[in-house]
């Protein structure tokens, strides 16, 4: 009697601790995307009248917006996804340039920003927005052979992605990660970040799937995003081209080495060009 009593208790207690622990970590879980993508913190901004728009329908009904700077006819177009702490409009300036030289930029904007605010963000949510957008530029006629996936911070998991699925000619990632647990645990070693962080953007376990030109560059004194993790993704992407950024930090890349930066950018586009003649 006595011993089934303490049972009793043994497994009520267990089941006590269980749930709580289940609890924390699904707390933890929902902090950690909130920390990922803070749209509460972010302005709304109106982009200008004069830039043309695309809107794509998501299969799970979210409108997606984007932002679209014509090229030249035929040229390769940058499809440029956003850092976790912009808009779609933060890109206008680095479209601007990159169209300067003949090529086209879309510049898409998540659900949960600015414009699409039809959903809240998620690593999956963020997928399938990339590819309503890519559908979308399929159906006006840019093929994936004239497509340059981009991406800076939280946007390179997102081009990783479209590039391991096939959605395009070449691949530039500015500031990478190898992966968001890692990043975290550069900075907090002892939490167990696999499991606590929902959105992974695995991109280093995904790099022997991706079989385009790549170019990444990283600030060799990047604060947020470890330098040696642009280094980790080149030497795991079959062909990438590394460029480093002396001094550069996270968010002043452009500012340090904008004509270096285009013109290995006008270089990538070039492979591009080069491969849809080769395979037209």
């Amino acid at each position: 009697m006595k011993l089934a009593k303490n049972l009793r208790r043994t497994t009520a207690l267990f089941a006590f601790l269980s749930f709580s622990a289940a609890t924390a970590v699904v707390g933890a879980r929902a902090v950690s995307r909130r920390f990922v993508f803070p749209v509460g913190e972010i302005e709304a901004i109106v982009p200008p009248r004069e830039v043309a728009r695309l809107e794509a329908q998501t299969r799970d009904g979210v409108l997606v917006h984007s932002l679209l700077i014509p090229g030249a006819s035929n040229a390769p177009v940058f499809v440029y996804f956003h850092n976790n702490r912009q808009t779609m409009v933060a890109g206008l300036a680095l479209a601007r340039d990159i169209a300067s030289r003949g090529f086209g930029v879309v510049l898409p904007e998540y659900r949960g920003y600015g414009l699409s605010r039809g959903a809240e963000p998620s690593e999956l949510g963020l997928y399938a927005d990339a590819e309503a957008v890519l559908d979308a530029m399929n159906a006006r006629g840019i093929g994936r052979e004239r497509i340059v996936l981009c991406g800076m911070s939280l946007g390179t998991g997102v081009a990783a992605e479209m590039a391991r699925r096939r959605r395009g000619a070449a691949l530039l990632l500015i500031a990478p990660y190898t992966s968001l647990p890692d990043v975290v645990a550069a900075v907090a070693p002892f939490l167990p970040t696999r499991l606590l962080m929902p959105d992974k953007f695995d991109t280093l376990a995904k790099s022997p799937d991706i079989r385009i030109p790549t170019l990444i560059v990283h600030g060799d004194h990047d604060e947020i995003i470890p330098f040696w993790m642009g280094g980790r993704l080149a030497r795991s992407i079959t062909g990438a081209r590394f460029l480093r950024v002396p001094g550069g930090h996270h968010g002043d890349l452009l500012a340090r080495a904008h004509d270096v930066i285009l013109d290995e950018m006008t270089s990538l586009a070039a492979s591009v060009c080069c491969t849809s003649r080769r395979t037209g």
